[in-house]
């Protein structure tokens, strides 16, 4: 049994559920997240409390039990906007991808936001926690970075 449930199996399993807990929670607690369409109109703000904050907690000040979530508040690899959006588009480590095609055959809960949205999120991150990151990027700098078009292995 130890050979098939290792710990790297663990975090994943672990990661989807809470990926899977965030969007069902967000969906049933505001309707605006059940569906991509309804989305265009939410804030940075919005996106970050009903998406992000389920594992880098509402304070941005991240967390580490069965995985490790790293703070955004006061981070200084926030400085370059490109890596918070290739972070957002794409996923790091454990992190799923948001950016994918809403048309991606994924094998897990999977929230898609727009170019715009990824801006929006982008923006509102490096603005608060305590960072002070006040250029502004937009849908037509993130629609010009790299976007998922395959879905990452688990």
């Amino acid at each position: 049994m130890r050979a098939l449930f290792n710990r790297s199996a663990a975090r994943r399993l672990v990661m989807l559920l809470l990926t899977g807990g965030v969007a069902v929670l967000a969906s049933a607690a505001n309707s605006v997240f059940n569906s991509t369409a309804a989305l265009s109109n939410v804030s940075g703000e919005n996106i970050y409390s009903h998406i992000c904050q389920g594992c880098h907690m509402p304070h941005a000040e991240g967390a580490i039990g069965a995985g490790h979530y790293p703070k955004l508040a006061g981070d200084p690899a926030l400085t370059s906007w490109e890596f918070v959006a290739l972070t957002v588009l794409g996923g790091r480590n454990d992190m799923p991808a948001f950016g994918a095609s809403a048309d991606l055959v994924w094998d897990g809960p999977t929230v898609h936001l727009s170019d715009a949205q990824v801006a929006d999120v982008v923006n509102y991150v490096r603005s608060h926690f305590g960072n002070k990151y006040r250029d502004k990027v937009t849908a037509a700098q993130v629609a010009k970075l790299p976007h998922p078009t395959t879905a990452a292995a688990p």
